[in-house]
């Protein structure tokens, strides 16, 4: 599990070189980040936020990120993933080896990036299922194995050419569980309320509606 090598640095620097020019980023709260065993999960809005929030950290930080499986799809761009420490996971499925590969990844004492919502959301439906955003449990049961430092993460969700978008990284979230790894509704109410605290970072409730102050 070792993201960091000269091919990474490579796409990492030269990435951020164009990503900064089509979509600059102001971020808050990268001090509450831990060094290691660090679950990130984001609201996701866009397929730019992996690349934003990555390009972000630093080009040390050892993060891995679990996509969709249609990326690898393409020879080429499946084998640059490979190496820059992205692993595909099968959405909709029960993708044991994807789930494996998680905790591997955050007891190795390196970082996890995933998505609760497991696919784009935009205007509170999902982008590929037609269905109200929520959260997947599977999420705080990869944290809850791991003993991971959850960090719910707030990205805008309108990514707009050349208008700066926000990154919040949030307090540690801390869950709450009966026995060694709980329950399945005491996970699916954790992975709920881990997106509920990212989008409360940018002021918004679950699915982007703005919350009243």
């Amino acid at each position: 599990m070792k993201p960091f090598n000269r091919l990474f640095v490579v796409i990492y620097y030269l990435v951020r070189l164009i990503a900064d020019l089509l979509h600059p980023v102001s971020v808050e709260g990268m001090d509450r980040l831990p060094s290691g065993g660090v679950l990130l999960c984001p609201n996701h809005s866009s397929n730019w936020d992996p690349i934003l929030v990555a390009l972000k950290l630093p080009v040390n930080y050892r993060l891995h990120i679990m996509a969709k499986e249609q990326l690898f799809y393409n020879p080429v761009l499946g084998w640059i993933l490979r190496k820059v420490g992205v692993f595909p996971v099968s959405r909709g499925n029960n993708d044991i080896q994807s789930v494996r590969t998680a905790i591997e990844v955050i007891k190795s004492g390196e970082n996890l990036l995933i998505f609760p919502e497991g696919t784009v959301i935009r205007n509170g439906i999902g982008a590929m299922d037609g269905l109200p955003a929520h959260a997947k449990g599977g999420v705080a049961m990869i944290g809850v194995r791991t003993g991971a430092t959850i960090i719910p993460v707030f990205v805008d969700g309108e990514k707009k050419l050349f208008h700066r978008t926000r990154i919040i990284f949030g307090k540690p979230y801390q869950p709450v569980y009966s026995g060694r790894r709980g329950t399945t509704e005491e996970m699916q109410k954790i992975a709920d309320e881990v997106l509920e605290a990212a989008y409360a970072l940018g002021d918004q409730a679950v699915g982007g509606q703005q919350l009243c102050k």
